[in-house]
């Protein structure tokens, strides 16, 4: 995967506790914590943006599309 590098300015409280995550081997280095950082971020965002846009369905018209036409399709199934 392609990668561009970027400048950042972080505040030395947040650079410290970053610093103790990589020395500890929770992240091999500053680029790669931060770069899991943001991809959950965005992908946190993502999931919110759904949510939302999963609100404003309407239930019982979503059910009726689901349903739409079940009961003709019900006679071709086969039997269990």
């Amino acid at each position: 995967m392609a990668a561009s590098k970027i400048a950042i300015t972080i505040d030395d409280k947040t650079l410290k506790r970053l610093d103790i995550l990589v020395k500890s081997k929770c992240f091999p280095s500053r680029s790669n914590a931060i770069q899991q950082a943001v991809t959950e971020k965005l992908n946190r965002i993502d999931k919110s943006r759904l949510a939302r846009e999963c609100a404003k369905l309407d239930p019982k018209f979503e059910q009726s599309l689901a349903e739409e036409g079940i009961a003709s399709e019900l006679e071709d199934w086969p039997e269990y």
